[in-house]
């Protein structure tokens, strides 16, 4: 197995948002059944429209990154929800969590978003592919139902975002 870089997973997450993933949409039957699969209480039915986050772990895991779907640091749900991250990044010293303003984004960097879809916090989530100086390019599942390669502007949007150490495997610690 490669080791797990940001590297990797900017490049997985490209490759995984152009397949494109989707839900039932336009006639097509979903095909989230691979972004599901991790989460055993979760079904296809269920994650319809709701995948975003889902995608993230995908993509990570397809990168040689070993995370489990709920590390010990998540109070609210799994690495399914948006909120499990900001949990995770927050609760664990080993990961970087940057504020969005005055932090420069890199590929493979996680990206949370606020008030993308919904009126509310922690509405979704992405991969950086590229940092474009007043944008960044980003891979993310869940947009309009379907993964995509999104230009989102630096702005008030951007919550926060995730740093994985390269080479990171998750361990509980004590």
């Amino acid at each position: 197995m490669k080791e797990a870089t940001r590297e990797h997973l900017a490049h997985a997450a490209r490759e995984m948002a152009l397949i494109p993933f989707h839900g039932a949409a336009d006639g097509k039957a979903s095909n989230l059944g691979p972004i599901v699969a991790p989460f055993p209480t979760w079904k296809v039915e269920e994650a319809d429209g709701l995948w975003c986050a889902a995608f993230v772990y995908y993509c990570c895991r397809e990168a040689g990154f070993d995370l489990p779907i709920r590390p010990k640091e998540c109070r609210s749900c799994h690495l399914a929800g948006c909120i499990a991250w900001e949990e995770w990044a927050v609760g664990d010293p080993r990961i970087e969590y940057h504020r969005g303003d005055g932090f420069t984004p890199e590929p493979g960097d996680i990206v949370l978003y606020d008030r993308v879809f919904e009126n509310a916090p922690h509405d979704h989530i992405g991969i950086v592919l590229e940092n474009r100086g007043q944008a960044i390019l980003a891979a993310e599942g869940n947009v309009n139902n379907v993964s995509a390669l999104m230009e989102r502007p630096l702005d008030e949007h951007i919550r926060a975002y995730i740093r994985i150490p390269d080479g990171f495997r998750y361990e509980a610690e004590g």
